[in-house]
């Protein structure tokens, strides 16, 4: 069935829509869901092989659903069809990190890795003249747009109250709310432009399902559990150490039969190594 999926499909493009948006959407929404036997097989085979075609059939399998949160986004005001090729970066990415082992559903795993991408798209092309720069300004950035009720400026008790909430200044709510509140201007605009299609989008509203700000919380969280896998990784013995970064840090991976004829053992040995490794590190970075 898998590689039947891949030949029926293999001219649909994995970047994303470059042709008729409709055409795009009913061509991943015919391909077949995977069940949870045949996604970790596939995954298995990525993994363990290197096998990219098992790759592909993971990623095609899952478009239909970057298809939908894409459609979360559309209140930004920005193109449905560029949404979704961003989200299929971060499908790409979830696909290469999936690991069958943790026992959950490739959906649930990817959906961060599709979210990040469609959020870092929406803050660099929002807007002409960025509105949010550093972590801090994102994250108020889409918190402000889903504290505020509407689009009328917030009251003063109602600035204090996000403030608080958030974490900030009042006046650093009060700058974020003049930036969400500009527009850009076009500077070709003229009389016969249609003025339904040239509204800022300050004027959407937002997806009630889209909250990017979790996004930025999450990100904040990944840059410290990177430092403290670092820390984690040094205090290992050097084979343990060499065997993780092969299998799962390099870009290229190293199969378990290629270590085990750099070390003199056989392949167990050296998954059972992996295995006790990994372990290690999470009791390590459980205990911090």
């Amino acid at each position: 069935m898998a590689k039947e999926l891949a030949i029926k499909h293999q001219d649909l493009m994995l970047t994303g829509p470059v042709g008729s948006l409709d055409a795009y959407i009913q061509a991943v929404s015919s391909i077949p869901v995977l069940s949870k036997e045949d996604e970790q097989a596939l995954a298995r085979e990525f993994i363990e092989e290197e096998n990219l075609d098992a790759a592909r059939e993971l990623v095609m399998a899952h478009l239909r659903f970057v298809v939908h949160i894409a459609k979360g986004y559309s209140g930004y005001g920005l193109p449905i069809g560029d949404l979704i090729q961003e989200g299929n970066v971060g499908l790409m990415k979830a696909v290469k990190r999936f690991d069958p082992d943790v026992g959950v559903r490739l959906v649930s795993f990817a959906v961060h890795w599709i979210r990040a991408e469609i959020h870092e798209f929406v803050l660099r092309n929002w807007r002409v003249v960025k509105v949010a720069t550093t972590k801090a300004q994102r994250k108020l950035f889409f918190n402000l747009r889903k504290a505020k009720k509407g689009l009328a400026w917030l009251s003063h008790d109602e600035t204090q109250a996000v403030a608080k909430d958030l974490g900030v200044s009042v006046r650093e709510v009060v700058e974020m709310e003049k930036r969400l509140a500009a527009r850009d201007a076009a500077f070709d605009l003229g009389p016969a432009d249609d003025e339904e299609r040239t509204f800022a989008p300050a004027a959407f509203l937002e997806s009630e399902d889209a909250n990017p700000a979790d996004l930025v919380e999450s990100a904040d969280w990944q840059q410290d559990a990177t430092a403290r896998l670092g820390e984690a990784l040094a205090a290992l013995d050097d084979r343990s150490r060499d065997i993780l970064q092969q299998r799962w840090l390099s870009e290229k991976k190293t199969t378990l039969h290629d270590l085990a004829d750099r070390y003199g053992v056989s392949a167990e040995r050296i998954r059972q190594i992996e295995a006790a490794a990994i372990k290690k590190l999470k009791a390590t970075l459980d205990a911090d």
